[in-house]
């Protein structure tokens, strides 16, 4: 049985809850671990998807420039957290392989 470093399972549930179109399935095989390890840590945290949950309507529709701003902005967001966490994950298992 593997031991995950506590901060690599916080990231890995961060992850999680910061992209809610990924499945627990995928998400596990791009860090490299069981989903059911993965779905235990997310069940050990609390995490729960939001169901239902709609934002308020803004007074006037965002401009095309505005939405795509947004949307690069998350993308970044993801994609500089994967890295770290990735970038963790190939720390933790580059000292597992020393003798």
């Amino acid at each position: 049985m593997k031991s995950y470093p506590p901060q690599f399972k916080a990231d890995a549930v961060t992850l999680y809850e910061s992209r809610p179109e990924a499945a627990i399935r995928q998400l596990a095989a791009d860090l490299g671990i069981d989903p059911e390890t993965l779905r235990n840590w997310v069940r050990a945290a609390g995490v729960g998807r939001p169901r239902g949950r709609r934002a308020a309507a803004p007074a006037e529709p965002p401009t095309p420039l505005e939405t795509e701003n947004t949307a690069l902005r998350k993308k970044v967001r993801e994609l500089e957290e994967e890295r770290e966490i990735l970038r963790k994950a190939a720390k933790y298992f580059a000292g597992e392989t020393r003798w």
